[in-house]
């Protein structure tokens, strides 16, 4: 494996990274509803889904799920119906806090890492990208062995996104902070990113 497929490959990568899809959304939607340091735990959590996709693919798995097509549709609905829960509970959250602003009840890091990390495991558009685009640049004559070349594949793409990612979480927590100052902005904020959660949803249904 070479420099030159290293850095095509990282071109690629970007370009997908940087087009919108349900990891922006998500962490938009964290980002508008609970602020910065929740929109950065997002990024957090989805690198680190990455990074167990990248480790997988290595193993082999991306092989084994590429010959049992019928297994993709059924994490893509899984992460849909998941992200769907996600959305409801906010929103019925905001009905039942009644006045309250949200700021007062944020959701745990814990939990808020642990939503970002299955998100980013049934996100199909990570799937595929484990499924057919790093098969592409792997040279199974190269000095170094396919696993290997997987892992520094999947290095790359995680690192990709924390970049990206990062800027997108900041811009969100930028953006509750100068629009949520006031309880009931906090909670149309917060009902933005309810929205935008289901958004995702529908996004990961039908890609």
């Amino acid at each position: 494996m070479d420099a030159h497929a290293l850095i095509l490959f990282l071109g690629v990568d970007l370009l997908l990274v940087c087009t919108p899809g349900p990891d922006w959304l998500l962490i938009a939607a964290r980002g508008l509803g609970q602020g910065r340091r929740a929109a950065l735990l997002a990024v957090a959590g989805v690198c680190a889904g990455y990074t167990v996709h990248t480790l997988l693919s290595a193993a082999g798995l991306a092989a084994a799920l590429r010959a049992v097509p019928a297994v993709l549709p059924t994490l893509r609905w899984a992460g849909a119906a998941y992200l769907a829960v996600l959305a409801v509970t906010m929103l019925l959250s905001l009905r039942r806090d009644g006045g309250s602003p949200p700021e007062a009840r944020p959701q745990p890091a814990r939990a808020v890492l642990r939503q970002s990390v299955l998100t980013a495991l049934l996100n199909p558009k990570g799937l595929l990208l484990y499924l057919s685009l790093v098969p592409q640049f792997v040279d199974p004559a190269a000095a170094l062995p396919v696993g290997g070349q997987v892992l520094a594949l999947g290095a790359l793409n995680v690192l990709s996104c924390a970049v990206v990612y990062a800027a997108v979480a900041l811009a969100a927590g930028r953006a509750r902070t100068t629009l949520g100052s006031t309880p009931t902005a906090a909670r149309r904020m917060t009902a933005v990113s309810s929205v935008l959660l289901l958004l995702v949803a529908g996004v990961t249904a039908t890609a």
